[in-house]
């Protein structure tokens, strides 16, 4: 079974106008439209049969509505192929409430975004929803290293991510971007003795820029093969998980380069899935 990690939706209303805008911030071409039917269609075409929707509240007033929104989604993922997970935001008042209600909902984890949310990991706000995550069994995914719509800006560092997890053992923590968005020599350094998880999503080859000019030829330059499986040799296979940030990276290409590397079969079996059925254990139909 294929599962990606990582992916996003946004409602059909405005999908096509809201990856237009992040594809200008990013200056980066996006392989989808966003929206639910073509992620479904890139999924039959890959081979994928579960893709995992992060939801990012941008402001506290939002969580609420979209996990709710997200969890009425989640009914028709037989049908869709998508389970979404909620989302939190470190000035929500009484995360904790919020917490348990999106785990009655059936919810399996939650997505953070600390450079949209204006919030370094290792606040004071993260930890409080943190240490309630890590009470619940829920995975947490976050957005990790730097963002490529925020040039420079450090605010999930692979030193915050090694002082949460100190802080909070028991958490379920997924480092996105494999630990670290351009700034995998720090994860390499700070991460591998920790139980963090990695996510393989828009860390790979090279990014596809617009053409505009923007950037040069070797800003473009992501994880190459051997940089890669030296990752995989340091952290272990059991601690990666495939994901594309679509409709960040296409899915069919993403898997066809996992499955080119100098691994063994079981390994990318994990990488491709087998991890990923582990920490979610059961999604509901």
């Amino acid at each position: 079974m294929i599962i990606d990690f990582h992916t996003h939706i946004f409602p059909d209303r405005i999908a096509a106008s809201t990856v237009r805008n992040l594809s200008g911030m990013s200056h980066t071409v996006p392989c989808t439209d966003g929206s639910a039917a073509q992620l479904t269609r890139s999924m039959k075409a890959a081979g994928v049969e579960l893709s995992i929707s992060l939801p990012v509240a941008t402001k506290p007033e939002q969580v609420v509505k979209v996990n709710t929104l997200s969890a009425e989604a989640n009914r028709r993922t037989k049908e869709t192929g998508i389970f979404t997970f909620g989302c939190m935001h470190p000035y929500l008042e009484n995360p904790e409430k919020e917490l348990e209600r999106i785990a009655s909902l059936g919810m399996k984890g939650i997505k953070i975004h600390p450079v949209y949310q204006k919030t370094n990991l290792d606040d004071p706000g993260f930890l409080r929803i943190f240490r309630k995550a890590a009470e619940l069994g829920m995975v947490v995914v976050t957005h990790a290293g730097f963002d490529v719509g925020y040039p420079g800006l450090d605010m999930c560092s692979p030193a915050m991510a090694a002082r949460v997890v100190d802080k909070v053992p028991d958490l379920k923590l997924v480092l996105a971007h494999m630990g670290g968005w351009k700034q995998w020599d720090d994860v390499l350094r700070l991460l591998p003795d920790t139980n963090c998880f990695l996510d393989t999503s828009f860390s790979t080859e090279s990014m596809i820029p617009l053409d505009d000019g923007y950037y040069r030829e070797e800003d473009l330059a992501l994880l190459s093969k051997e940089e890669f499986l030296t990752m995989k040799e340091r952290f272990g296979a059991d601690r990666l998980l495939f994901g594309t940030d679509s409709p960040w990276t296409d899915q069919k290409h993403s898997i066809d380069w996992i499955r080119s590397l100098d691994m063994t079969e079981e390994e990318k079996a994990k990488i491709l899935g087998i991890n990923a059925q582990q920490l979610l254990q059961k999604v509901p139909d």
